[in-house]
Order: structure tokens, then C-alpha cells, then sequence
């Protein structure tokens, strides 16, 4: 978490963007009372991501309806990255890093236990999608405060 964390999003590569972009255009669609796969489907597709469309939108939907606290995001026009932002990001980079243990005891602070396994295999299922994509995030030591 603490690769991404506080970053100035522009720091980011591709995937982290992208990344941040569908988390703060999801909590929009739905503050808006959109349907957040409309929303944020033509972006997916341009992407090569449109694979990992429906994955990313069952995380969000995990986290918003089954969430053991309430996650904060960002506005789009936002450059630092928040800490559940980078909480999912990471997520996402750990699943890579061959460290499910990391994940399920992470995830297990934020959901409720019934749904560890769904949370697990959709962040799974979006890493792929981003891998095969080639935007999938890196993680980067951690920028000095200026």
C-alpha cells in the first residue's frame, strides 16, 4: 500500500492511472445515479480492458455493499492517491507478487468473511485482464515529500 500511497497520481504508470480513474469514475457514476459499466465501458474497451470491465466492477460492488468501513476515493481531478485507493492497488499488485496470504488477511479487514473468496477472484480475474492488457501497475519506491 505504501508504494502508492500519497503518490501524486501522475507519478503512476498507465495501470495505476487507469486504475485510479475507474475507482473515482465508478464512486461519480454511481453519485450520479449511472450505471458505472456504462460509464466506464468505452474506456475499458480503448484500454484492451474491457476483459476486466466486469471483474473491477464486482470489486467496487463488493466493497461498497459488503465493506467492513466505508472507503474513501479521490475526485477525478485529484493528484495524490488515497489510502484505499493504494489499499486496491496493491491488492491488485500483491495477487502478482505470489502473496495471497497478504491478500486474504488484508482483505479480510475489509469485507465481511462471506465474501473473501468473490473479492479475492475478481481482483484476480482484473490483474489478469491488466497483465494481458500490458498496463498492468507497478510498484515504485515512494516519492520524498517536497
Amino acid at each position: 500500500m505504501y508504494d502508492f500511497l500519497d503518490r501524486p497520481v501522475t507519478t503512476l504508470d498507465h495501470g495505476g492511472r487507469f486504475l485510479i480513474w475507474a475507482m473515482r469514475s465508478w464512486v461519480k457514476a454511481m453519485e450520479d445515479r449511472q450505471c458505472p459499466g456504462h460509464a466506464l465501458g468505452a474506456a475499458f474497451a480503448k484500454w484492451k480492458m474491457i476483459s476486466g470491465l466486469q471483474p473491477f466492477l464486482h470489486v467496487m460492488a463488493l466493497f461498497n455493499r459488503h465493506g467492513l468501513e466505508t472507503f474513501g476515493f479521490c475526485r477525478l481531478q485529484c493528484n495524490h492517491v488515497s489510502e484505499h485507493e493504494a489499499i486496491i492497488i496493491s491488492l491488485v499488485c500483491s495477487l502478482r507478487d505470489s502473496r495471497p496470504e497478504f491478500v486474504r488477511d488484508t482483505v479480510a479487514l475489509l469485507v465481511e468473511e462471506d465474501h473473501i473468496g468473490d473479492l479475492i477472484a475478481s481482483l484476480s480475474a482484473l490483474g489478469r485482464s491488466m497483465d494481458e492488457a500490458a498496463i498492468f501497475p507497478a510498484r515504485t519506491a515512494p516519492v520524498a515529500d517536497s
